[in-house]
């Protein structure tokens, strides 16, 4: 799982997302995001690791976690091309939390 920058061309609308999926070791992608304004399917233009913004670790141990990813905010299944119309959310599966 990784963090990935979209940019939907003709509503030039831009987003991010912590639920990039790639295959292990590469950043390809498994899984396309749909804009929110024209439900046209992206590959993200830039993917990067998850990683803490005070050490730059994957897996920290720091007393405060600067992120940019917030665990507050809901996953829109509706726009995640891997959880789309299924039952199970991404943000109910074992490889997200344990990545974060």
């Amino acid at each position: 799982q990784k963090y990935g920058f979209y940019h939907c061309k003709d509503c030039n609308i831009r987003w991010e997302s912590a639920y990039v999926w790639c295959v292990q070791g590469t950043n390809k992608v498994y899984f396309r995001q749909f804009c929110r304004t024209c439900q046209k399917s992206y590959n993200p233009y830039r993917v990067e690791n998850i990683t803490c913004q005070r050490c730059k670790q994957t897996r920290c141990s720091c007393p405060v976690k600067m992120r940019h990813v917030d665990p507050k905010r809901p996953h829109r299944q509706d726009l995640c091309g891997r959880c789309k119309g299924k039952r199970l959310s991404c943000d109910s599966t074992f490889s997200f939390k344990y990545i974060i």
